[in-house]
């Protein structure tokens, strides 16, 4: 496992990803502290249309907020 500063893994990014390619797991610290890990990225799990449809909607049954709110969600994310 490597460990390195967030200035340091700006300036070295290039060379951590190249690490990461070859099995190395970067953890990223902000003042000595882990905040970020880098490892190989898996296989995208892609979902079907009907499974996006059907998660979209088991969220949405979640949300308990009135017409006026979500449109005032929206209004705010515009700006």
């Amino acid at each position: 496992m490597i460990t390195v500063g967030a200035f340091d893994a700006k300036t070295r990014l290039s060379e951590l990803l190249d690490a990461v390619e070859r099995g190395d797991v970067v953890t990223i610290t902000r003042h000595g502290r882990p905040v970020a890990e880098l490892r190989r990225a898996g296989p995208a799990a892609a979902l079907s249309l009907r499974e996006a449809i059907e998660a979209a909607r088991a969220l949405r049954s979640g949300v308990n907020a009135s017409r006026d709110e979500i449109e005032a969600w929206i209004e705010e994310g515009r700006s």
